[in-house]
């Protein structure tokens, strides 16, 4: 028997757990009470199973065990994407159906956080004697750039040796830098659109989206016959101050936005076949010549590759226009081996033309750490140990908490890459078998990174 079998006899408090934690609307700086309620639920539960705790900033907090050796962590986060449209269960509940868990937050990234607390209790209560210190470490903002993990930092010690289950078994060795940009226009300088709304998340493909133009001088009929023509689902609705056109797409994260449909791209796509470039305006205009629903940057110059980690993508993730202003949001995804300088300075070379301004929201540089390092090999055995292979080693376009360790972490689970787990799209679950897979893996890595020399 692996010490990550010991997990398997909390799984129905677990699962009572759960319920509980997958109710709290932590949505990402929506709902900040919300958000400090699901994370002192994390660190009172830890209070009863007699673990140390300690709530570091408003945004964070952790549980400790130890207090020698070298600092190992396991890093997650309790905030969530707003739940969209579409699901067929509860959002915020913990549903159990056909051997599925659904809820918002259950593969990102409660789920986890939830284990990483089961796990710190499971070695507690074995009695085990670390040689090391074990910090299990929480955060709120993690959706939203991360600055959860900023504020711990400036006051904790980083941890040698981490990991984050925050993405999909095996071992993510290296991640993209991520470039989360504003654009805008002093004023809305469309003649035709009053207003535009979609998007939510800075990190996710837009599954709505809706306009309201002016036709007084155009044939509406010849907008329907576009709409009918394009891989797009439209809704005309005539309202009185104008034509509403609705747009509905596919929500996915902004790092597989391939795998979306994006109902804004689609809705500017329908109008500037419809309307010259003067009526668009010039963020409309932008967004039909530079990106239109294409992904992977090409007319944007900036379509590019590398062998570790591969291709650039764009995500729209947001178009918001009405009397006074018009922006949007735009997620990209860049190489481990590129300088995200220059992608930012071709991105705004591009926008200049529109007469637009860029502003940086966010900016995370790539993640890399070696191949052959200890890390890896650690959570490569514990991984065997449970599943009986080595896992394989990749590299991602999400971001995840294990870009703020300098290298010394890395993302490592919780989910199966043969389980569709919806992460940023409606009716988010996992397979529950995998998930108390998941949870003995966990645990015997953590024991492996409490216990080793």
């Amino acid at each position: 028997m692996i010490f990550g079998d010991k997990i398997l006899k909390y799984k129905d408090e677990i699962l009572n757990d759960l319920q509980t934690l997958l109710s709290i609307k932590s949505i990402s700086r929506s709902m900040p009470q919300e958000c400090d309620k699901a994370l002192e639920f994390i660190l009172n539960k830890a209070k009863e199973f007699g673990l140390e705790t300690e709530r570091v900033t408003e945004q964070s907090g952790h549980i400790t065990l130890g207090n020698k050796g070298r600092l190992c962590g396991v890093l997650s986060h309790l905030d969530v994407v707003p739940e969209g449209n579409g699901w067929s269960t509860e959002p915020f509940a913990l549903t159990q159906k056909d051997g599925r868990l659904y809820g918002r937050g259950i593969a990102d990234d409660k789920g986890a956080a939830l284990i990483n607390l089961y796990c710190m209790r499971a070695l507690k209560e074995n009695g085990v004697e670390g040689k090391n210190t074990l910090r299990a470490i929480y955060g709120i903002s993690e959706e939203v750039g991360m600055e959860d993990m900023d504020g711990y930092f400036e006051k904790m010690p980083a941890p040698d040796m981490a990991f984050t289950p925050d993405s999909d078994y095996g071992i993510c060795f290296a991640e993209k830098g991520i470039l989360q940009l504003e654009v805008s226009s002093k004023t809305n300088d469309s003649k035709l659109i009053s207003q535009f709304s979609s998007g939510k998340a800075v990190n996710a493909v837009p599954d709505s989206a809706y306009v309201i133009i002016d036709t007084s001088s155009y044939d509406e009929q010849n907008l329907i016959q576009l709409a009918d023509t394009s891989d797009g689902s439209f809704e005309f609705r005539n309202t009185i101050d104008g034509l509403m056109i609705i747009s509905r797409g596919k929500a996915a994260h902004a790092c597989e936005s391939e795998k979306g449909y994006n109902a804004a791209s689609a809705l500017v796509d329908i109008i500037a076949d419809a309307f010259d470039k003067e009526d668009l305006g010039s963020l409309c205009s932008f967004i039909d010549y530079a990106v239109n629903k294409e992904t992977n940057g090409r007319s944007l110059g900036l379509k590019m590759s590398d062998c570790v980690s591969g291709a650039l993508s764009v995500n729209l993730s947001s178009l918001n226009i009405d009397d006074e202003y018009a922006k949007a949001q735009f997620d990209i995804r860049y190489p481990v081996t590129i300088n995200g300088k220059s992608v930012l300075s071709q991105f705004e070379k591009v926008a200049a033309r529109s007469n637009l301004d860029v502003t940086v929201i966010n900016h995370e540089k790539p993640l890399y750490v070696d191949k052959q390092s200890e890390l890896i090999n650690i959570l490569s055995e514990a991984y065997e140990a449970v599943i009986g292979k080595m896992p394989e080693l990749y590299s991602t376009g999400g971001g995840t908490y294990a870009r703020k360790l300098n290298n010394n972490g890395v993302a490592f689970g919780p989910n199966f890459k043969d389980d569709d787990v919806r992460m940023h799209n409606s009716d988010e679950s996992v397979d529950e078998g995998n998930f108390f897979l998941h949870a003995q893996i966990c645990l015997e890595a953590m024991h492996r990174l409490f216990t080793c020399e």
